[in-house]
């Protein structure tokens, strides 16, 4: 049966039965209503539930408001409270402007509903909401950030893992916290074009330093720019008002011509990374996920999250799957593709059959130790140079290898605006091309 929320029947009538809600836990001891509604009617039943748990509403977040210093709680409680009193008046909640706008006679119907005033509403509650004498809450940034990243962008989380998300969460934290750092917890409605333009001008000065010293990267202004701005965008969405002007609008860092990461010289990498027991000391998994980048050209995240069902080694032609699983999102769609196991990454992966436990979801950590482990063994030609170097000379040892334009765009899971005619080749003819461009194997190589 359809709408039974808060409802039992018992000894014939209806109850309203409700457990009190964990936010409320502080300041409502009942733990559970039990509430007969003296009827054996669900359609009455259901009517009177409704008018309950608008009246429950308003009763906690009054209380709520009673014992808390919150200024937007307070606002928010008292605004509620005039809701339900005009719902329970049959006419609409408006402000006194809007008011003052209806004919003679609606502002008089208004005023004969104060003459009779229920127990349970002060008179002047009554008063200000029916005559529009009530102030709409202000929701401030840091709330409207909580509402965004716990009910608007939902969206945007499915799919992601907990470290995706703390990830993603971080990001969009650090702009809000940079902004309230300048000009406090402003309210939504607060927020003006020269707020923005300030916020904007304290990021100009850190990414070009009046001093001429290194500055930030304008990606990481940016990034804080459009985090604001598609959170403001997306908060006045949800409140009804999508043509108010974003404040945000407009104001970004032109970036520099973009240098990429410098790939390592195959000579580099054949007698310096695959040395034999150039990586002793540094834990079996890091050492096993260096020597998969190498044959794969796999993003390290990628290949620190691969589930046993990915790693096929059983097949004819051994291949990794990368894709979209239940709790892991891809960077991108065309970061869905399958990979044949070669050379050294082949050896690496029948290491590792059961994949990376140790930096599942924690790309963090991978890159860190990484990172330190090749500082350490001064494996990098120059300071540009990153682990990440090692993607970016798969990719130039294809294209050297005249591989075709398409398979290369496949292998690496880079979008492509060439038209996509079947699967892009088969296992065999994948593993054929990769082994144009692998590295031979010293006979004392050991893990």
């Amino acid at each position: 049966m359809a709408d039974m929320k808060y409802l039992q029947k018992r000894g014939g009538h209806w109850h309203y039965v409700r457990r009190i809600p964990k936010k409320f836990h502080g300041i409502d001891k009942r733990g559970m209503i039990r509430k007969s509604l003296g009827t054996d009617s669900l359609s009455k039943a259901r009517k009177l539930r409704d008018e309950k748990i608008k009246h429950d509403g308003i009763f906690w977040n009054l209380k709520l408001a009673s014992v808390s210093d919150d200024k937007f709680v307070q606002e928010e409680a008292t605004y509620e409270k005039a809701k339900l009193i005009v719902q329970l008046n049959n006419v609409a909640l408006l402000d006194i402007q809007t008011l003052a706008k209806l004919p003679i006679k609606d502002i008089l119907t208004r005023l004969k509903l104060l003459e009779v005033t229920p127990e349970s509403i002060a008179a002047k509650e009554k008063a200000d909401a029916l005559l529009g004498v009530f102030k709409k809450p202000s929701m401030p940034i840091s709330k409207a950030f909580e509402l965004y990243t716990d009910k608007l962008a939902i969206g945007d989380l499915i799919r992601k893992s907990d470290g995706q998300k703390k990830s993603w969460h971080k990001a969009k934290l650090r702009a809000v916290t940079n902004f309230t750092s300048m000009h406090g917890d402003l309210s939504m409605d607060a927020i003006t074009r020269e707020h923005a333009r300030d916020f904007y001008d304290w990021w100009v000065e850190r990414v070009l330093p009046e001093d001429n010293s290194k500055g930030m990267a304008p990606n990481t202004a940016n990034r804080d720019l459009g985090n604001l701005r598609k959170l403001y965008r997306e908060y006045w969405k949800h409140a009804g008002d999508e043509e108010r002007l974003n404040p945000f609008r407009n104001l970004r860092i032109a970036e520099t011509e973009y240098e990429p990461r410098p790939a390592f010289e195959t000579a580099w990498v054949q007698t310096r990374i695959l040395t034999p027991g150039i990586f002793n000391g540094l834990n079996e998994q890091a050492v096993a996920i260096i020597y998969a980048m190498i044959e794969t050209g796999c993003r390290p995240s990628e290949l620190a999250n691969l589930i046993p069902k990915n790693i096929r080694l059983d097949s004819d032609i051994p291949y990794l799957h990368i894709r979209t699983e239940s709790r892991r999102k891809l960077k991108s769609k065309a970061s869905k593709r399958v990979i044949p196991l070669v050379g050294v990454s082949l050896l690496a992966m029948k290491h590792m059959p059961g994949g990376f436990p140790r930096y599942k979801d924690k790309e963090a950590l991978l890159s860190a130790s990484l990172m330190k482990a090749f500082r350490a063994r001064k494996l990098f030609p120059t300071p540009r140079h990153t682990v990440y170097s090692l993607r970016h000379s798969f990719e130039k040892r294809m294209l050297e290898a005249n591989i075709d334009y398409g398979l290369r765009c496949e292998l690496m899971g880079h979008s492509t605006n060439r038209p996509k005619y079947g699967d892009g080749g088969s296992l065999v003819y994948r593993r054929d091309q990769l082994l144009k461009i692998a590295y031979p194997i010293s006979k004392d190589f050991r893990f």
